[in-house]
């Protein structure tokens, strides 16, 4: 089936959670996937417990679905938390965020506690033990994967957090949450926090480099990725849709067939970009409308597909914008990337272009 064929299949199928893996057992496998070690069913049996609000940062490090990654979960890097602070309190981690609910957080990460539970890969490493060695704050990285369907087209998403924290509670995970149940395979990438926005621009192409290295292990389509940004995010995904992944240390792949967007600055601009979805709140003194729609402006001049939207009423960082005038705008925005898809022709297998799989 061609992916424009499987995408409109997509579109009128029903939501799903995702696939069921089996013979994940090893500690690592080649593809960099940290995975339950030993019995699994009995394993399993411990993951059960689903956080909740009343549970607290320290039940997020200690909890037994996230123990070789648990840390990678929250916002800073090398950073002491409060193990006591109850979860409904978890907006205070990420002081450039508004609207941060915590009832979505915890559904969020209960969907990977889930995925835990049946023996899924939840996390993957995106660099190697030799590159790791060669620059430590590489340890800092890595993809959380939520399944759609297997064989559908996946979306890459970078939080944002000004690159001083990474927003994946917020800005992450329940995109990738709400991306999957439309039946897209969707991963949240953990790059590098309190560095440079190069550095973790050079985070998002090893990312997708190694999705695109390991797309038949992981079971998804190459053909019609998107790459969707929040903030600081937004500004790595508008560098990669500008100019690629070579520049950023990958290799030559081709480029998303749509960028989604949302509150940045960024404005440089390439020749040709991707179909843009542009999504910013109303009250933003962060990224102000006027920016962005300079940026839209700009994009439509150069014969860009774009879609823009802005929020009354909502300021920076609103994530799904629940209980705002922005809560909807993650439908809008799959479907704009299942028209852009739409409009593709059939591409070669791209994974020749990064060579041996993983």
């Amino acid at each position: 089936m061609s992916t424009k064929a499987f995408v409109l299949a997509l579109l009128s199928a029903t939501p799903c959670v995702g696939s069921t893996e089996t013979g994940e057992q090893s500690a690592r496998t080649q593809s960099g996937a940290v995975v339950p070690t030993g019995h699994v069913t009995a394993v399993s049996k411990s993951l059960a417990a689903h956080l909740r609000l009343d549970d607290s940062v320290g039940d997020i490090l200690e909890h037994p679905a996230f123990a070789a990654f648990a840390r990678l979960l929250l916002p800073w890097d090398d950073h002491r938390y409060d193990h006591a602070m109850p979860l409904r309190n978890v907006g205070s981690l990420l002081p450039y965020h508004q609207h941060v609910d915590p009832v979505v957080v915890v559904s969020a990460l209960n969907r990977m506690v889930d995925d835990a539970n049946l023996g899924r890969t939840v996390f993957y490493d995106i660099y190697t033990d030799a590159q790791k060695q060669a620059e430590p704050s590489r340890n800092n990285t890595g993809l959380f994967f939520f399944r759609g369907k297997p064989g559908a087209p996946f979306a890459i998403i970078a939080p944002g957090g000004g690159f001083e924290y990474v927003a994946s509670l917020h800005e992450g995970f329940p995109y990738a949450v709400e991306i999957s149940k439309r039946g897209y395979n969707a991963f949240v990438l953990k790059y590098r926090a309190g560095r440079s926005g190069a550095d973790a621009t050079a985070d998002l192409a090893a990312a997708i480099s190694h999705v695109f290295r390991n797309a038949e292990s992981l079971g998804v389509a190459t053909a019609g990725y998107s790459l969707w940004g929040s903030s600081a995010g937004a500004r790595m995904v508008a560098a990669i849709g500008s100019h690629g992944t070579g520049p950023f240390g990958g290799p030559d792949l081709p480029r998303p067939s749509a960028l989604i967007i949302l509150y940045t600055g960024h404005s440089e601009l390439a020749p040709t970009e991707p179909p843009t979805f542009v999504a910013v709140g109303g009250a933003d003194g962060i990224a102000p409308p006027a920016i962005m729609e300079k940026r839209v402006a700009a994009l439509r001049r150069g014969g860009t597909i774009v879609e823009y939207h802005k929020y009354t009423g909502v300021g920076h960082g609103f994530g799904l914008g629940v209980g705002t005038s922005a809560e909807g705008w993650i439908a809008d925005a799959v479907r704009f990337w299942g028209k852009q898809i739409e409009r593709e022709p059939d591409h070669a297998n791209a994974l020749a272009l990064v060579g041996e799989r993983g």
